[in-house]
């Protein structure tokens, strides 16, 4: 039997846990992963410790070289695709090189979403996607004091507390009228914000950002729609990511959001499967780690002629943000449409959003005990009648 090629482009967590199952499916294929970064796969969560000076580059790395080696796995650095030909399998790289393959994995990720501010180009304006990232804020915070945060996402929020632990003043600009939007709902996004306000912290919430300011090039601050005006030497953009769609879109692949993929996560194109920030599975982009992790796995499976099918990932993030723990999973019904189940006392915020006495959301700031076994009933779908007021 013919040893099959498999190419994987990309090598986050969807790309490497896709390769540790072809490996156990097929102990003999040819498994290459193509990466445009320079360091093999590493916890993108943790950079903000990196640029906090808390860990070295080295600690970021979950895959060292010799666990490519002894998965018999080759791990090609800063290799850019330019090319993919779904009808003659083939992808090609950007220095000419034709690479042919029988299964292809495009774990591809996503990019920081640069919204279409006036002066966003200028020096000293930064996004937190990638290691190169992280290096280049490290560098630009040894001559900046003043730092505004342009979105209350999770990695501006973690990115903006790694250089608070620098002694930079920290300042946040959110569009939306909460803290992390798509996690709090309005009573825990405030206790969050009343926290981190005592670390410090300032916030400006429901604020567009007209204009970034500087000259020469460089940025020295921001004007509000409004006319406000903040001072900082150095601007981090957390306004959320997009699908890295070029090369399945060269590759003529369907994409909507995403690329799209079927419960085995194969594309429209015959052996060719997607997984991770880049695959669109039932209208839905998850952009999570879990989700990542479960679709490489099933992609990995079935690429290497196993049977697996994936049916969706319950949203649930578990976060430290400023060292404080916040958890949310689900509908976190911040509209209050839904019966629900709040404790509130100090520090902590808890909230169960319940439907037909079965669990469907839930939000925690302060203590996140429990919520493993709450996602678990979400997804079950659990009866909780008898257990409703213990739960919290």
């Amino acid at each position: 039997m013919k040893t099959k090629t498999y190419l994987i482009v990309g090598n986050g967590v969807a790309g490497t846990t896709a390769a540790e199952a072809i490996r156990l499916q097929d102990p003999k294929g040819n498994i290459t992963i193509l990466s445009e970064e320079d360091i093999s796969f590493y916890y993108r969560i943790r950079l903000n410790e990196f640029i906090a000076g808390d860990i070295t580059e080295n600690k970021l790395i979950a895959k060292k070289k010799n666990w490519y080696e002894e998965q018999r796995i080759d791990l090609r650095l800063n290799t850019r695709i330019a090319k993919l030909d779904g009808v003659a399998k083939q992808l090609t790289t950007a220095d000419g090189e034709q690479l042919p393959f029988d299964r292809l994995l495009l774990a591809t990720g996503s990019h920081s979403f640069l919204p279409p501010i006036e002066g966003i180009n200028k020096q000293g304006v930064f996004s937190l996607r990638h290691i190169k990232d992280a290096r280049a804020i490290q560098s630009q915070a040894e001559k900046s004091e003043e730092v505004i945060l342009i979105g209350g996402g999770l990695l501006g929020l973690e990115a903006g507390n790694a250089l608070r632990k620098l002694g930079k003043k920290i300042t946040v600009v959110e569009f939306f009228p909460r803290l992390l939007p798509r996690q709090l709902d309005n009573k825990g996004a405030k206790r969050l914000q009343k926290l981190m306000e005592k670390m410090g912290f300032s916030f400006h919430l429901s604020a567009i950002t007209k204009t970034i300011t500087g000259s020469n090039g460089q940025a020295d601050g921001i004007v509000l729609e409004g006319g406000d005006t903040l001072k900082g030497q150095m601007i981090i953009v957390s306004a959320g990511v997009r699908p890295n769609l070029d090369l399945p879109k060269i590759g003529g692949l369907a994409c909507d959001r995403g690329v799209k993929v079927n419960d085995r996560l194969e594309t429209s194109a015959n052996d060719i499967y997607a997984a991770g920030d880049v695959a669109e599975h039932q209208g839905v982009v998850s952009g999570i780690w879990p989700a990542a992790m479960q679709q490489g796995k099933v992609a990995g499976t079935n690429m290497a002629g196993g049977e697996a099918a994936y049916h969706g990932t319950t949203m649930s993030n578990i976060l430290k943000v400023a060292g404080i723990d916040v958890a949310a999973a689900g509908n976190i019904d911040a509209e209050g449409r839904h019966e629900s189940q709040v404790v509130s006392s100090g520090s902590v915020y808890k909230k169960l959003v319940i439907e037909n006495n079965r669990i469907i959301g839930c939000v925690m700031v302060g203590d996140t005990k429990n919520f493993n076994t709450i996602t678990r009933y979400i997804t079950e779908q659990r009866d909780i009648s008898t257990l409703k007021n213990s739960l919290l």
